[in-house]
């Protein structure tokens, strides 16, 4: 099960943490994303991280602003969002997989999803 957090309402530019809440079991074998989905859009991938922690990888319209990261002691995956934009508002979600993959059809557990909406 999963548990995602930290929505919220920030302006442009504004910065915002969120965290997905995992068991050890899940965190120490399943590559980790989060993915968004905007009103009236398909969800879309976000970022990616492998068990380990070593690879990692990102849409390309948050790559150099966005780092998802892993705390196996809280067990926990973060994912710090900065410079946000209006285009960032969209509901996250938290999701695990087998494979490292991009696509959403790959993940087989997914939390409920937190609001994050940036006002210009």
């Amino acid at each position: 099960q999963l548990q995602a957090s930290g929505g919220g309402l920030v302006q442009v530019g504004g910065s915002l943490r969120l965290s997905c809440e995992a068991s050890a079991s899940t965190l120490n074998s399943f590559h980790m994303a989060w993915f968004r989905q905007a009103p009236g859009l398909e969800r879309e991938f976000v970022a990616v991280i492998s068990p380990g922690g070593r690879s990692t990888a990102y849409k390309d319209s948050v790559a150099g602003r966005f780092t998802i990261s892993r705390d196996h002691a809280k067990n926990m995956v973060d994912l710090q969002m900065n410079s946000l934009k209006p285009e960032d508002t969209a509901r996250y979600y938290c999701a695990a997989s087998w494979a490292y993959s991009r696509a959403s059809e790959s993940y087989t557990h997914w939390g409920q999803g937190t609001l994050v909406t940036v006002s210009s």
